[in-house]
């Protein structure tokens, strides 16, 4: 088998996140089609708890269920951090994309549009009401890193330019490293440091977002904003609002069920998953039908 270009990495654990994976993969295989891999993550100590239909679905569409080892990994546990440990994982392709597992694409896409050769792509995050821009002071200070130049505008919460901080719910990278080490264990290393400085608050959970940019410039990349169409990110202030209209949007980040019902995309998505596994909820793949509720 020839090395895919781009395999997906994503979250599979129970209880909420197993199911979500499974549409998230039915998105996948939609709209980017066969060609792509994919592999969830599941923390090994909870491999045991995964409903079997999760299984079966990702056999059915192609894909695997892998553990990862997460405990101790971090000084105190810190489950948010898994998408920086599943990033870590080792795999044959030319790119990685890790995605949350909360997320869905929506039209036919091509790998082409989240990679970019030397960078790690990524969305500006929608806002960071969280923090001071002087925040970065003390980041980028304790890497002994001088404060990027380039300034941005957040996508949600716009306030004047600022300093580039991004969402980490779609980062995609290449997986041959360019300066001695693959990009997520530079961003493992980096959130590490920053974890480590007790008085840099609000570090978790937002962790694994403040480390990506100085993260990025560490391995020697850079970064490649997506277009919002890539990465639309829902809830906030646009919370009721349908998509937009005049724009053809890929991707959308809906990050909580209801949300997605509020859009309509609810049945859309079941509808993936029912084209691709023959079941609109994937229980159904393992469980005697008088047995499922709902």
């Amino acid at each position: 088998m020839t090395r895919p270009k781009l395999t997906f990495a994503y979250i599979v654990e129970p209880p909420e996140y197993q199911t979500l994976a499974c549409t998230l993969l039915a998105s996948i295989r939609s709209f980017f089609g066969p060609e792509v891999a994919a592999i969830g993550y599941c923390p090994a100590h909870r491999m045991d708890e995964l409903h079997p239909a999760i299984f079966k679905a990702h056999e059915i569409m192609g894909a695997e269920i892998r553990p990862m080892v997460t405990e101790g990994m971090w000084d105190e546990p810190y489950p948010h951090g898994n998408k920086i440990i599943a990033a870590m994982q080792p795999r044959d392709s030319e790119y990685s994309a890790f995605v949350d597992s909360d997320v869905l694409f929506l039209r036919d896409n091509t790998p082409e549009n989240i990679l970019k050769p030397g960078h790690v792509s990524c969305s500006v995050a929608a806002s960071m009401v969280w923090a001071e821009q002087d925040i970065w002071d003390t980041i980028y200070g304790a890497l002994d890193m001088p404060i990027p130049d380039e300034r941005i505008e957040y996508m949600r919460r716009p306030v004047g330019p600022v300093i580039p901080y991004f969402s980490a719910g779609l980062v995609s990278f290449p997986e041959d490293p360019s300066s001695g080490e693959r990009f997520p264990d530079v961003w493992y290393d980096t959130a590490r440091r920053l974890d480590r400085l007790t008085h840099l608050e609000n570090r978790r959970p937002y962790l694994d977002q403040m480390s990506l940019p100085p993260a990025i410039r560490r391995a020697g990349l850079d970064w490649n904003i997506l277009p919002e169409e890539q990465h639309y990110i829902l809830g906030g202030r646009i919370r009721g609002e349908p998509l937009p209209e005049d724009r053809e949007i890929f991707t959308i980040h809906y990050r909580k069920t209801g949300i997605l019902k509020e859009l309509g995309l609810h049945k859309f998505a079941r509808g993936l998953l029912g084209e691709h596994t023959g079941v609109s909820f994937v229980r159904r793949l393992t469980e005697a039908p008088e047995k499922i509720k709902g």
